[in-house]
């Protein structure tokens, strides 16, 4: 039961701290920030958007000439490393 103890106040003293430092170190202030991370996320979805309609756009033409009886390349989007 010690244990569970000192784990859990440890815990709760590193969020404490890691939220503290964070606070500090911030590169710019809160309503600054806000206003950064959601024009960036903003960014972000567009992008996510665009892809997925690029994306069913070339589906959508790829089953069309399925249904014409074409014949069909597939080229996989998956990248190796």
């Amino acid at each position: 039961m010690r244990k569970i103890i000192n784990f859990l106040g440890g815990f709760l003293v590193g969020g404490l701290t890691g939220a503290a430092v964070g606070l500090l170190l911030a590169p710019y202030g809160g309503a600054e920030l806000q206003d950064r991370l959601r024009a960036r996320l903003d960014g972000l979805m567009e992008e996510g958007r665009d892809a997925a309609a690029a994306r069913q756009a070339e589906l959508e033409a790829q089953l069309e000439a399925f249904k014409r009886g074409e014949s069909l390349t597939i080229e996989s989007t998956a990248t190796q490393s």
